[in-house]
């Protein structure tokens, strides 16, 4: 490659840096990636975990899209909220199902339009079990996430939800 693409070719992108168009994950001891994992920890842990549905429900968008590998589309906040209720949290239900989040999978990712903070992606891996006290490695039960979240009214709301890639440990080591 001759030397004026090279330099072309690296103006451009640090041009794309420097814009915020090319923005990488943020380092997990910004503000951005401690607010979405707070975030987070109400979703499952206070949420799915405990079942305070109500409390999760505050942080999701009425329009909220959640489109699961193994259960279908969910198309509303309401429609999330009524499943939750009367499914992991159900009174009937005798098989408690709880979720963890695998700590150093978690990635978050600005979005920017104009260079104003709009939203941010996050992704990341979490596993699910019966037994309240496990831990990943000894979890054969596990998924990948993505979230969307998008600032409303100056609150941090899940907007779109991609759960995928359930599986076992065993399964996709082989």
């Amino acid at each position: 490659m001759n030397q004026s693409i090279k330099s072309l070719l690296l103006c451009s992108i640090g041009f794309l840096m420097a814009s915020g168009i090319a923005a990488a994950q943020v380092e997990k001891n910004s503000d951005l990636y401690k607010t979405l994992k707070q975030q987070d920890s109400i979703l499952f842990d206070i949420g799915f975990n405990k079942c305070d549905i109500e409390k999760s429900a505050e942080i999701i968008c009425d329009d909220l899209e959640f489109y699961h590998d193994k259960g279908g589309v969910t198309n509303s906040k309401e429609e999330f909220v009524k499943t939750m209720k009367n499914g992991i949290c159900s009174n009937t239900n005798t098989t408690k199902v709880y979720r963890f989040l695998v700590e150093e999978s978690l990635e978050v990712f600005p979005m920017y339009n104009n260079g104003e903070l709009y939203g941010a992606l996050q992704t990341g891996k979490h596993f699910f079990s019966t037994n309240e006290d496990m831990t990943y490695d000894k979890s054969d039960n596990y998924a990948l996430f993505s979230h969307l979240w998008i600032i409303e009214e100056n609150e941090w709301k899940l907007k779109r939800v991609l759960s995928y890639n359930h599986t076992s440990k065993e399964k996709s080591e082989n």
